[in-house]
C-alpha cells in the first residue's frame, strides 16, 4: 500500500496533476463513511444524503 502512495504521489508531483489529490481523497472518505455505515444504526440517515 505505501509503494502505491508513494507512485500515486510521485506521477501527481512529475506530469504537475495536484488537482487529483482532492478527488481522490474525497472518494476515499465517501467509501470509508460507507463501508462504516453499513452495519450502524446510522446507515438509513447517511443513504438519504445520496
Amino acid at each position: 500500500m505505501i509503494d502505491f502512495l508513494q507512485d500515486l504521489w510521485g506521477f501527481m508531483k512529475v506530469r504537475k496533476k495536484f488537482w487529483l489529490a482532492p478527488l481522490i481523497l474525497v472518494m476515499v472518505m465517501l467509501g470509508g463513511l460507507l463501508v462504516l455505515a453499513q452495519g450502524s444504526a446510522v446507515a438509513p440517515f447517511i443513504y438519504t444524503l445520496f
